[in-house]
């Protein structure tokens, strides 16, 4: 998964959504505690860094490098570079104990994972009764009045389907049919998904920035297609309005699935 985003990490940080604070509220909310967090597949550090506000102390771990130096450096906030194939021992060494952790997060990264092994660390390491997981990914944008905008995107993704990895299917599930063997936090009657929203401002130029980030973008472009074509941006800027400096609203749907190991589990 790492080497997908190996040449985009700059864009990646720089045009990727943000995560409401209500999304982080409602998360913490169904620990009883919040001494620790581990933030899986934290990338830059975007989901660490709002955990940090709520939790005494944060793990964030990536198996990518490049995405780690973007991260902000937080008191409260260890970045751990970690090998895909961790044992886990290597997971109780390096990240956290036994019985240990309040929260797990997945932000955007649940589909990279391998779900039996990650499960299994997931038992290992969550507070018997209270720990909880929490995944979550965004789907695809929607402009705000720009309704040209919306059709030219998927006309372009749709385009890039070939282009995507086979895991990229449960992002547009929503992460709805994900296997996820864990029971409902307390106050709610299923594990998800529970539904968010994010928003960023853009101009056009951050836009056609975003998709460069795309891990498909990357992929056709290594094969010799050029998804951004000169038509398609084109396109594009006569969708926008004509005007490239036009800020936009931009908004993010989130899917949130959310869980917790029982004490006899």
């Amino acid at each position: 998964m790492a080497n997908l985003f190996l040449k985009q990490a700059k864009q990646y940080v720089a045009t990727r959504p943000t995560y409401p604070p209500e999304l982080f509220d409602f998360i913490a909310s169904k620990t009883p505690r919040r001494d620790l967090a581990w933030d899986v597949g934290t990338g830059n550090g975007q989901a660490a860094a709002s955990l940090a506000k709520l939790y005494k102390a944060v793990v964030g771990t990536d198996t990518s490098a490049q995405q780690l130096a973007y991260a902000a450096a937080l008191p409260n906030v260890r970045y751990v570079h970690t090998p895909a194939d961790l044992p886990l021992a290597g997971i109780h060494a390096a990240v956290a104990a036994p019985a240990s952790v309040d929260l797990i997060s997945v932000a955007q990264a649940f589909h990279w994972l391998d779900l039996p092994r990650f499960y299994a660390q997931a038992r290992s390491v969550l507070r018997p009764g209270q720990g909880v997981l929490a995944a979550w990914c965004y789907t695809e944008p929607r402009v705000a009045g720009a309704a040209a905008v919306d059709a030219a995107f998927w006309r372009l993704y749709r385009r890039s389907a070939p282009h995507w990895a086979p895991n990229r299917r449960m992002v547009n599930d929503e992460y709805r049919g994900a296997d996820f063997p864990f029971h409902p936090v307390d106050g709610e009657a299923h594990t998800g998904p529970f539904e968010f929203a994010t928003e960023r401002r853009m101009d056009l130029d951050d836009y056609l920035t975003y998709i460069t980030s795309w891990s498909a973008y990357q992929t056709a472009k290594d094969s010799g297609v050029e998804l951004l074509d000169e038509a398609t941006v084109r396109e594009f800027e006569a969708a926008w309005g004509g005007d490239r400096k036009e800020v936009k609203t931009v908004t993010y749907p989130i899917f949130l699935r959310i869980g917790k190991v029982r004490a006899e589990e």
